[in-house]
């Protein structure tokens, strides 16, 4: 986890998805690989747009 987190969501890192715009927020499952996660769920991931 940050070491400033202590219990207060507010304070989680937040990334915003590129295929629904809405922001999604630091999960413990993802402490591993934050950096390179970009969409905000497997829908999204499915869905997401080619250049």
């Amino acid at each position: 986890m940050t070491p400033t987190w202590k219990g207060n969501k507010a304070s989680l890192p937040e990334k915003v998805c590129p295929v629904c715009g809405r922001a999604f927020s630091w999960r413990k499952k993802w402490a591993r690989n934050w950096h390179a996660v970009i969409y905000c769920s497997e829908r999204c991931r499915r869905e997401k747009r080619s250049p």
